[in-house]
């Protein structure tokens, strides 16, 4: 926890922001690219994601109150930047959300960064009928392999609601699976 908080200082200082933020951008671009990536399923628009939550983090770097852990706080930044990506992409093009999910399903298979196979095709279905809290979660549990604890501090719900959700999201991909 000191560790961060000198990380943290490190950030702040003009004299030393510039080689902390390059050491961030080191640490976290890969983690922060996946989570993205996870949410908004396509390449370009998740590098677009990723910088703006990179100068997201920059800019409110000021404004870290140290009440969650720095990689929460930017998770819950890069989440937010993917899910305002998607709602002003749909705004944008006039369906909905559902709808931009399912193309982006469909361009999976022919996108040269996705290297999944049918079943992982289908599982990216069976999650895009969960509703969006619960497609998160999953996806931060399953695919990240994050702890409750950390997802808890990210979305700022309760663990024992996470696990609530995970689970019945889990239920709801399982039917689908069986079923398709």
């Amino acid at each position: 926890m000191q560790e961060e908080q000198e990380f943290i200082n490190q950030l702040l200082n003009s004299k030393t922001q510039n080689q902390a933020f390059q050491k961030l951008i080191l640490d976290y671009q890969r983690p922060l690219y996946n989570h993205i990536r996870n949410i908004v399923l396509n390449h370009d628009d998740t590098d677009d994601v990723l910088q703006n939550t990179f100068i997201k983090i920059f800019q409110n770097l000021k404004n870290f109150k140290g009440d969650s852990k720095l990689f929460s706080w930017m998770y819950r930044i890069a989440t937010n930047e993917a899910l305002t990506f998607l709602k002003q992409k749909s705004k944008r093009s006039g369906v909905s959300s559902e709808t931009i999910q399912n193309k982006a399903i469909d361009n999976l298979e022919a996108d040269v960064f996705f290297d999944g196979n049918e079943i992982q095709i289908k599982l990216q279905k069976a999650i895009a009928l969960l509703p969006e809290k619960q497609q998160l979660i999953f996806k931060m549990k399953y695919f990240e392999e994050l702890k409750y604890e950390a997802i808890s501090e990210i979305l700022g719900t309760s663990v024992g609601g996470l696990k609530a959700s995970y689970h019945i999201a889990v239920k709801k991909i399982e039917a689908f699976v069986t079923t398709n």
